[in-house]
């Protein structure tokens, strides 16, 4: 096998994994390609770009171009002469210029089993939607989005448990293996290509901040896939006397729940130690476990209910009915 140039592109903690191992791997990691750290918080101090930390860590050149077609950044590109380009949640289109520029063109890890979840929230979405899988795709670049033949894919079992961080960061690790088999195919000539069946291309567009609200009118088990499906990042929230309130976790609930709840969506149905309960859409309800008032710390619901004097009868997104 064949030691391949090759050049990275990501940002995220995602790629970590990945950068690590092509990093020990027998090829060369000529050097990085990330996004411009940004400032952020509160402080608005710069905020590293998790893989430009890695980097710098580890003693990789790092580029962080304002524009993919800037022509300083194109010469430097050409000048490394890469035998591949490699993308892992890059989350930036690359132009022609980029994509056949390499003798063996770029290849993206993607965060999901292709054609499903095409898009940049495919680990959010899956767990949202309740799927029962996910999985690690890596394919050929294209110009259409996530559309590129098949080289290497494994799915991953999503439980009724997971998070999206939790899942997150299985797929990670899944994938920088799967990553650094494609790379030795592509290296020693046997890799193979499967064209993706556009029917089944599903897609995971970006989150919006309207759908971290949680909707007290769809059922139970929807909500519940959408506070975990959002956890630990954006998080789901719904409101308190006008205050917004974060819910980290809730008790899984029954599939097919038996409408008994008369209540309208959003009431609490009971506040005790260990858990708030509302009413949901068709009848269902929902215990929250993990709650967050804004400006303060993560506490059980048992806490939240006392310090908030929260009791059956008030409403969540509204006021109290009796």
């Amino acid at each position: 096998m064949r030691t391949l140039n090759l050049i990275f592109m990501g940002s995220p903690t995602f790629t970590l994994p990945s950068l690590t191992l092509l990093h020990l791997s027998s090829h060369r990691l000529e050097a990085l390609v990330t996004p411009p750290d940004k400032p952020g918080g509160r402080g608005r101090k710069i905020r590293l770009v998790p893989a430009a930390e890695w980097a710098r860590k580890h003693m990789v050149e790092v580029a962080q171009p304002s524009r993919m077609k800037d022509r300083s950044f194109l010469a430097w590109l050409e000048e490394k002469n890469p035998d591949l380009i490699v993308t892992v949640a890059f989350g930036r289109i690359l132009p022609p210029e980029i994509l056949y520029l390499s003798p063996l063109g770029c290849i993206n890890l993607h965060a999901s089993y292709l054609p499903a979840y095409r898009g940049a929230a495919p680990i959010h979405r899956a767990v949202i939607d309740g799927a029962d899988y996910s999985g690690v795709t890596v394919i050929e670049l294209t110009p259409e989005l996530d559309a590129g033949d098949i080289i290497l894919q494994e799915k991953e079992e999503i439980s009724a448990y997971d998070t999206a961080g939790m899942l997150h960061d299985r797929l990670a690790e899944r994938g920088a293996s799967l990553l650094i088999k494609a790379v030795n195919a592509l290296a020693d000539g046997t890799a193979t290509r499967t064209p993706q069946d556009p029917k089944q291309a599903t897609y995971a567009p970006p989150l919006s901040p309207d759908e971290e609200r949680l909707d007290w009118n769809l059922g139970a088990l929807d909500l519940y896939n959408r506070i975990r499906g959002l956890n630990p990042w954006p998080g789901a929230y719904t409101t308190f006397q006008g205050r917004r309130i974060k819910v980290w976790r809730a008790a899984r609930p029954e599939e097919k729940q038996t409408a008994g709840n008369e209540q309208p969506p959003g009431t609490v149905l009971a506040a005790g130690e260990d858990s708030l309960t509302v009413a949901t859409g068709k009848g269902g309800v929902l215990k929250l476990l993990e709650l967050q008032p804004a400006g303060k710390r993560q506490m059980d619901a048992g806490s939240f209910c006392c310090g908030y004097r929260i009791q059956p009868g008030s409403r969540l997104d509204g006021e109290k009915l009796f």
